[in-house]
């Protein structure tokens, strides 16, 4: 049974001190729900979170990683250097990562498969930019990103995997996509997924919506019944507006 998630990535937000004071803030106003918070801080403040959270139902999530085990790789991070710590989930494939760091599907493919390696769960984000909308390609888009990215994978693998759809002109901008679209494309990946892996493991699987979800549209997206939570971004950054969304189920 799939359960819901609201996932807050808090990107290059918050040194030790902000986010100490955010997560101890979180865990005092943190409601009794069924619904799983997930946290993602910076690289940096990682451990400090695990350290915080622990006992507290939070989950901590890193924002990235590397594909290769360890190496001359400058300035980054392998998996087992995360899970060490106590990280067992980690974001990868954010519309920045694919827009800044030229993130390819072949490459966040390699990035799954390192994850699944070391038994990490991925909330794996995906979605059209405006242009895909504006022109009727954005179900052709999305369909191929989760073809290229995760469609290799074997049925069991899905068990450590999150789907994240984030309509990139929804991200960061005010806009949202409509409760209606958004329920329209989750139901499109699900049905999707059935068709490739059967209706057991389509029927599991957490879809979570991220583009500009806040505490006033968060009930109403998360009612439509393919939605199951949310990948948050700005609204992440102070406890009371995360929580709202949080109680949106």
């Amino acid at each position: 049974m799939r359960k819901n998630i609201v996932a807050g990535n808090w990107k290059m937000h918050k040194n030790q001190k902000e986010t100490i004071a955010l997560l101890e803030e979180i865990i005092a106003k943190k409601p009794q729900t069924s619904t799983e918070i997930v946290v993602a801080p910076t690289f940096v403040n990682l451990a400090k979170a695990v350290e915080i959270t622990n006992g507290t139902g939070i989950t901590v999530a890193a924002q990235n990683m590397h594909q290769a085990e360890g190496g001359a790789f400058t300035g980054e991070i392998a998996a087992g250097m995360l899970t060490d710590i106590g990280i067992k989930n980690v974001i990868l494939g954010h519309s920045e990562r694919r827009a800044y760091f030229h993130e390819t599907d072949a490459l966040l493919a390699n990035k799954v498969d390192t994850a699944l390696k070391h038994e990490m769960r991925t909330i794996f984000c995906f979605g059209e930019e405006l242009k895909n909308r504006q022109n009727n390609t954005h179900f052709n888009i999305v369909e191929f990103q989760l073809r290229d990215a995760l469609f290799h994978l074997k049925k069991e693998d899905w068990q450590y995997i999150v789907l994240a759809y984030e309509p990139v002109w929804a991200i960061g901008t005010g806009e949202t996509a409509s409760p209606e679209q958004a329920q329209e494309m989750h139901q499109f990946i699900r049905e999707l997924i059935a068709k490739v892996y059967g209706n057991a493991v389509a029927e599991n699987v957490s879809i979570l919506y991220g583009g500009s979800v806040k505490s006033d549209n968060a009930k109403e997206i998360f009612s439509k019944p393919d939605v199951d939570g949310g990948l948050i971004g700005g609204a992440a950054l102070k406890a009371d507006d995360f929580l709202a969304i949080v109680n949106g189920f």
